[in-house]
């Protein structure tokens, strides 16, 4: 077998995971916490989008051209589905599409873009994929050409990048962000770890800047973004910005800024090579099954867009119902059509719910003693710092596991909420905790703030 893949490790779906799907065939009631998966949970799909959908896939005889359709289905969906099927010559989603992505949907994304950055963007310049994922795996794939090749992501990370790093066998440089000062990232910080990673021999090809933050929930402020921007210019490094959470911002005074935003703002749009992603999954369409998304590609040399394109096109092209939800989350409801005002509430109940989650659960774990929990600015997860009793640490190696992962199955047995073990994204030596999400409805959540607490108190009193 292939080694890298015999060493990648996926924590978001690892040994705690696997425990809770035994536990529940068994038939415990089990609280999935571990991965940022909305509808899994409860949250309701957006209705106008699945009216469209619906209405796409349908053979148009009994769709949009059935002269009952409108007893069924608002104008502006049937509208909307009419110019998406004619985007796709007709055919619906059961064709493949330009190995890019149908065009229409293409230029959809690029007026959503120019319309957020308040620059241009050239339809070209963007691969629609199946979700964030198929894209960044596609950018990785490009940089490591080779063992020595390196590419800086955060600590903590989402677990894409290093199973991803190590499937390709290249390295991965870990940049820390300031838990002490909500979880920034400072320039000092990032010359230390690329000079350190040059001394070692290794040749760092990319950055990795995930904004808003998983699994750290921070929001970065204009003045890092921009900051991270020039320090790639400065040394010659792809940018993949990890922006999916770019919607779940729930901090007053807090405000997402795109890599492409901050470059144009600093004077080198085109001369940093930038990698953006996007995706249905999360903001607040949680589609996350349709896997949909889109990369755009800016300040690239077009023989590597080329080399791009040819990895895309071997896949043929990513899935077409993915494709159109990606369209619909970047181009709603007409403002004046009859679905528009119930869109609205849908989006911003579920908005609002996402915000008092955020809030309520940061601050019930904070209420526990040896927990230390910053704020989800946005995204849709918190990363508590757990304080772990004297004797945690030896009884889990007797078990031959770290003691994050002994406390999050304890947590598990115990309670049945399923969260991930913070080793499984990185942390600063001798820090321990979990990532969870705040995704369960709101009343689900308040228990497991509770059920937090007495699983703490009595690991506490075992091991001490």
């Amino acid at each position: 077998m292939n080694q890298n893949l015999v060493n990648m490790e996926y924590a978001v779906r690892g040994k705690v995971v696997i425990e809770a799907d035994k536990l529940s065939k068994e038939g415990k009631p089990i609280i999935y916490t571990n991965i940022g998966n909305p509808h899994s949970v409860g949250q309701s799909p957006l209705t106008w989008p699945r009216q469209v959908m619906a209405l796409v896939d349908l053979p148009s005889e009994v769709g949009i051209d059935n002269p009952n359709c409108q007893t069924l289905f608002p104008q502006d969906a049937i509208d909307r589905a009419r110019e998406l099927k004619a985007m796709m010559g007709g055919s619906g989603t059961g064709a493949y599409s330009h190995s890019q992505g149908v065009p229409g949907i293409r230029s959809d994304v690029a007026t959503f873009c120019e319309a957020r950055d308040g620059v241009p963007c050239d339809p070209d310049d963007i691969f629609l994929t199946n979700g964030a994922s198929a894209g960044i795996s596609h950018i990785l794939t490009t940089c490591i050409s080779g063992p020595e090749d390196g590419v800086m992501i955060p600590i903590p990370q989402y677990p894409i990048y290093s199973a991803t790093l190590a499937l390709l066998g290249g390295r991965q440089v870990g940049y820390a962000l300031d838990e002490g000062n909500r979880w920034e990232a400072n320039v000092e910080e990032l010359e230390r770890s690329l000079a350190e990673a040059k001394a070692k021999g290794t040749t760092v090809k990319a950055f990795v800047l995930i904004n808003p933050g998983n699994p750290t929930g921070q929001v970065l402020s204009r003045k890092a973004v921009g900051e991270i921007v020039k320090f790639c210019f400065k040394h010659g490094l792809v940018l993949l910005a990890d922006e999916v959470y770019q919607e779940n911002v729930y901090c007053d005074g807090k405000e997402f800024t795109s890599c492409k935003k901050a470059a144009a703002e600093e004077g080198i749009l085109g001369e940093v090579e930038i990698a953006s992603f996007h995706s249905t999954s999360k903001g607040i369409f949680g589609e996350c099954g349709r896997r949909g998304g889109y990369m755009e590609l800016t300040g690239f040399d077009k023989e590597v867009v080329g080399q791009i394109y040819k990895l895309a096109s071997s896949g043929l092209c990513s899935g077409l119902p993915g494709q159109v939800m990606t369209s619909l989350m970047v181009k709603g409801p007409p403002p004046d059509g009859p679905s528009y005002a119930s869109f609205k509430a849908e989006r911003d109940g579920i908005f609002g719910s996402l915000g008092r989650r955020a809030k309520m659960v940061a601050k019930g774990l904070n209420d526990i003693e040896g927990f230390e929990c910053n704020e989800a600015e946005g995204a849709m997860y918190v990363f508590p710092k757990v304080t772990m009793p004297p004797n945690a640490a030896s009884a889990a190696e007797k078990e031959g596991v770290n003691v994050d992962t002994m406390y999050a199955l304890s947590l598990l047995r115990e309670t049945g909420i399923c969260v991930v073990p913070a080793q499984g994204f990185g942390q600063e030596e001798g820090r321990s905790g979990f990532r969870t999400t705040f995704l369960p409805e709101e009343e689900t959540m308040e228990r497991a703030v509770e059920l937090f607490k007495v699983h703490h108190e009595g690991f506490v009193k075992k091991y001490s």
